[in-house]
């Protein structure tokens, strides 16, 4: 069996193990982000059945014509709810867009909740009204594993175990259904999705229908991800790299395309961006800041830096 590239986790010993358990667990998991950036995590207790639905409509969502679909598409939302279609996002940097569309479900507050003008409401999809539902319950799973995440590495940080959780509860994070569609001509980029890092403070992702996932290491080598049936993929993004200084890594990745011969299949991959409240003081950290590691980055706010990110992403003007 080929060696992992990544570490794996077991969520289920910091929710539910003995001290000992959540002390090691703490440990690997800091351990991972620190050197890679990237950890595999096996149960992490979002079912099985809830993924393989939202797939299913997923796929019948994308599976509409290209005028259907854009009926979702939403001008001025910068892509942040609904359907995004082709071409329009690429990397930070790239010179060509990503060979891809998608569509996304963001955060829902109640009426009369503090920031709910500045939460559009998400697009529910007439032609399959199951889609944006699961998503909407997908979202909540996925909320709910990556705030423990964020305990044990609150709790690596010697930030005391509950510093996240104001910071995420009622954030900005986003479900992204990506759908990559069946090569029909030699691409302008030999990638599916340029390199990039994440904006947020984490991502989960669940396994996707293809492979093409790779991080470049600390050697500068491009290394394949491929997660076992039932593991999610957690990578650290900027926002956690930028509040603690670079000592926590937001790793380059990319998509590449499968070979010629694979060129027909899709390949649909589900991210859970999340992402805090836009007020979260994303200054580094004291702890952070050393003799060895002099700070790196100016104090801004996380949404501050979702819009600068946003801008040069190109999905806001």
């Amino acid at each position: 069996m080929a060696e992992k590239v990544i570490p794996v986790v077991d969520l289920s010993q910091f929710a539910e193990g003995s001290k000992e358990q959540r002390t090691e667990f703490v440990r690997q998991l800091g351990e991972a982000f620190h050197d890679i950036g990237f950890v595999g995590v096996k149960n992490h207790g979002i079912p099985k059945q809830l993924i393989d639905d939202f797939y299913k409509y997923s796929k019948e969502f994308f599976a509409l014509s290209k005028e259907a679909k854009t009926k979702y598409e939403i001008p001025g939302l910068a892509g942040q709810r609904g359907y995004t279609s082709f071409g329009k996002e690429q990397a930070k940097g790239a010179k060509v867009a990503d060979l891809k569309e998608f569509f996304q479900i963001g955060q829902e507050v109640s009426e009369g909740h503090p920031l709910k003008a500045e939460y559009p409401d998400n697009v529910n999809v007439g032609e399959a009204p199951e889609f944006t539902q699961l998503g909407k319950d997908l979202y909540k799973a996925f909320e709910k594993a990556g705030g423990q995440l964020l305990k044990a590495i609150a709790i690596h940080l010697d930030l005391g175990e509950g510093y996240f959780d104001e910071r995420i509860t009622d954030g900005l994070s986003i479900l992204r259904a990506i759908h990559y569609p069946p090569i029909t001509e030699e691409p302008k980029s030999a990638v599916r999705a340029e390199q990039h890092e994440d904006i947020n403070l984490i991502t989960l992702l669940v396994g996707a229908s293809a492979g093409g996932l790779q991080l470049l290491n600390m050697e500068d080598k491009w290394l394949p991800i491929t997660p076992e049936e039932d593991e999610i993929v957690i990578n650290v993004g900027d926002m956690l790299q930028r509040l603690t200084n670079n000592y926590l890594k937001s790793t380059t990745h990319r998509v590449v395309n499968p070979p010629k011969e694979e060129w027909h299949k899709p390949r649909l991959s589900i991210p859970f961006f999340l992402h805090p409240k836009a007020d979260m003081d994303l200054t580094c950290l004291d702890s952070c800041v050393t003799e060895e590691q002099p700070l790196q980055f100016e104090p801004i706010t996380a949404g501050g830096y979702l819009d600068e990110r946003l801008r040069e992403i190109g999905l806001k003007k």
